[in-house]
C-alpha cells in the first residue's frame, strides 16, 4: 500500500483510513473502525499529528481526531525530502570524519616468511624511517642464528651511516658480547631488559608500524601498520627502557 510505502506504519495506516471514513471522531471509534488496542491509539495518533495528516480539538471534555485533506501528504512528503536532505548532509560530513580518519590512521597487516621477507620488511622501515628518527626493539632474544647477528652488525652500521637511532631492549641471557657490539655503532643504545622474560620473538616499532620477528625456528614477520597499534607498543617499550639499566661492560 502507498502509505507504507511512504513510511507510515501499519497502525498508522488503519487509523488514518479510518479517520477519513469516520470524519471527526473519538478514540473510542477509531480503535473500533481501525481495529487497534486502546493503549496505542493515543501513540499512534500523536504520530500523525507530528506528520501532518491529523489534527484535533478539544469539544468540551472530548477530544476529537480529524484527518486533514489528503493534499496533506504531499505537505508530509516535503517534509520528509527536507528531513532526508538534511540527514544526507550529516551522512557526507560524518563519513567525510571517518574517510580523514581512515586517511590519518590506516589499518594494514603483512605476513612475511624467511630470510627474504625478512629483507623486504626491512627495506620497507628503511623507506618509511628519516634522518633523526629512532628504532625501538623490545624482547630480543638471547638466542639468534649466527647469520642473523652478521646480518644485523651490517644493518647497523647502514642504519648509522643514515642517521638513524636505535634503542634496543635485550633478554636476560643474551651474550655480553652482543650488547657491547651494538652499544659500539653510533646512534645506537642497548640494554638488558629489567624482567626475567623469555621472548623468542620481537618487537620493533617505528614511525606507525609495529614487527614482529621470528627468527627461529622458523623465520616469519608480521607487519601491521597502524598509527594506534606502534604508539601502544612504544608505550610499553618506554616503560620498560625507563626501569632498565645503562649497560656496563665491565660488569660481569
Amino acid at each position: 500500500m502507498l502509505l507504507k510505502r511512504l513510511g507510515l506504519t501499519e497502525g498508522e495506516t488503519r487509523v488514518y483510513l479510518a479517520l477519513l471514513s469516520l470524519g471527526s471522531s473519538t478514540t473510542g471509534a477509531i480503535v473500533k473502525n481501525a481495529r487497534v488496542h486502546t493503549s496505542k491509539v493515543y501513540e499512534i495518533l500523536d504520530r500523525l499529528i507530528d506528520k501532518g495528516i491529523v489534527s484535533s480539538i478539544r469539544q468540551g471534555k472530548k477530544q476529537v481526531f480529524t484527518a486533514n485533506p489528503p493534499h496533506s501528504i504531499l505537505s508530509y512528503l516535503d517534509s520528509r525530502e527536507d528531513e532526508i536532505r538534511d540527514l544526507k548532509l550529516s551522512a557526507q560530513a560524518f563519513i567525510g570524519r571517518i574517510e580523514e580518519h581512515a586517511r590519518q590512521y590506516p589499518t594494514q597487516a603483512t605476513v612475511f616468511f624467511g630470510t627474504k621477507g625478512l629483507r623486504t620488511a626491512t627495506e620497507k622501515m628503511y623507506a618509511k624511517m628519516e634522518r633523526g628518527d629512532t628504532l625501538y626493539y623490545l624482547g630480543i632474544p638471547a638466542f639468534q642464528p649466527e647469520s642473523q647477528h652478521i646480518y644485523w652488525q651490517r644493518e647497523h652500521m647502514r642504519r648509522s651511516a643514515l642517521g638513524i637511532k636505535v634503542k634496543l631492549l635485550f633478554n636476560k641471557g643474551t651474550d655480553p658480547e652482543v650488547l657491547k657490539n651494538r652499544n659500539s655503532y653510533k646512534g645506537s643504545q642497548a640494554r638488558y631488559m629489567p624482567a626475567d622474560i623469555e621472548t623468542p620473538a620481537l618487537f620493533c616499532v617505528y614511525k606507525d608500524v609495529a614487527l614482529i620477528m621470528l627468527q627461529s625456528p622458523d623465520m616469519v614477520s608480521v607487519e601491521i601498520v597502524n598509527t594506534h597499534i606502534a604508539r601502544s607498543f612504544l608505550a610499553y617499550f618506554e616503560e620498560f627502557w625507563k626501569r632498565s639499566e645503562r649497560f656496563d661492560a665491565k660488569k660481569p
